[in-house]
């Protein structure tokens, strides 16, 4: 049997990555069902590696997946998760600890948008209902939207920092200062109608 080559260049699929599935049908319709996964090993490190980051030392969800009303069902757990990422001013490690109320919604009569133009939809934890829940891909997914976005290491700072173009000048003082580029306008535009 051969396999189909992977592009090493496409991001991982997250059930490839932590993979841990519960069939709604095999599960007691009249209960909750408690979960608490936790990934360990070489599975951390390819965590990370699929969020991009430095490290994932811990990572733990919590919860129970519950049966609401004839046909749908709700998770409701809390992620928990410790994250090393590169500090964005000075590139040094930042730890982070996380922790974040997850919620669920797998609604058996959700109507999926057929239009191009598709509004985002107000409660954002609801969703198709599936045949099977995936608690990995649940914790792999609510880690990567808790991450800081902009990991600061303590002490640093962007004092004195200047954006410009690749390969420009940095900015003088003068031209930082509010209002530098309407004054030169303003000049060349008094200049311009003594010429005229």
């Amino acid at each position: 049997m051969t396999q189909t080559p992977v592009d090493p260049d496409l991001p991982a699929a997250p059930e490839t990555i932590w993979s841990e599935p519960m069939r709604l049908a095999d599960l007691p319709s009249r209960k909750p069902t408690r979960f608490d996964i936790e990934a360990k090993g070489e599975r951390l490190q390819a965590i990370a590696d699929w969020a991009d980051i430095r490290g994932v030392e811990a990572l733990r969800l919590k919860g129970e997946l519950a049966p609401k009303g004839r046909s749908d069902w709700e998770l409701r757990a809390t992620l928990e998760a410790r994250v090393v990422q590169d500090c964005v001013i000075t590139l040094a490690p930042v730890t982070t600890d996380i922790r974040e109320e997850v919620v669920r919604r797998y609604l058996a009569d959700m109507e999926m948008p057929t239009s191009e133009e598709v509004e985002m939809p107000e409660d954002d934890t609801a969703e198709p209902l599936p045949a099977t829940v995936n608690l990995g891909v649940v914790a792999l997914e609510a880690m990567e939207l808790a991450l800081p976005l902009y990991p600061r290491a303590e002490g640093a700072e962007l004092e004195g920092a200047q954006v410009t173009e690749p390969g420009a000048e940095p900015l003088s003082d003068e031209q930082m200062k509010p209002f530098a580029n309407l004054r030169d306008l303003l000049a060349k535009g008094e200049s311009g109608k003594g010429d005229a």
